[in-house]
């Protein structure tokens, strides 16, 4: 059973203080971002975002997917993320995996929820990923 939690249940009337996702961040090698731009880019469907002038001389690299915002950052020393990770909801996961496969990426199966199937992927540097179908019950 999935239980999910409305920021007004939490904190009610105008000091709430959460009021949507803005993006996720996580790890990547220094100097990997040409790798970063052909898997999220080039496999995944994002478009690269152009960082903030300020923050380019650190490293890293920043995508969007529709209303989805991330952003990879240079962390030494690199760590791959293999538990924590995002989860992306794609349309068809059948025609994801089949997509993610002809591009040579390995796909790993989990057990389905109720009302999500799901896959695990990751990325050139380790991080795991997660796509995943609502589909209807």
């Amino acid at each position: 059973m999935t239980y999910y939690i409305s920021c007004i249940d939490l904190v009610s009337g105008p000091g709430k203080m959460i009021e949507e996702l803005h993006h996720i961040q996580i790890a990547m090698p220094k100097g990997r971002e040409g790798d970063a731009r052909k898997f999220y880019c080039g496999v995944l469907g994002f478009s690269e975002v152009e960082k903030p002038k300020a923050l380019r001389g650190r490293g890293g690299v920043w995508f969007q997917c529709q209303n989805v915002r991330f952003h990879l950052g240079v962390e030494e020393p690199f760590v791959p993320a293999l538990k924590a990770h995002p989860g992306f909801r794609v349309d068809s996961l059948e025609n994801t995996v089949a997509h993610l496969k002809a591009a040579g990426v390995d796909v790993r199966t989990d057990i389905d929820l109720p009302d999500i199937k799901r896959i695990y992927i990751s990325d050139p540097f380790g991080n795991r990923i997660e796509l995943l179908e609502v589909v209807a019950l």
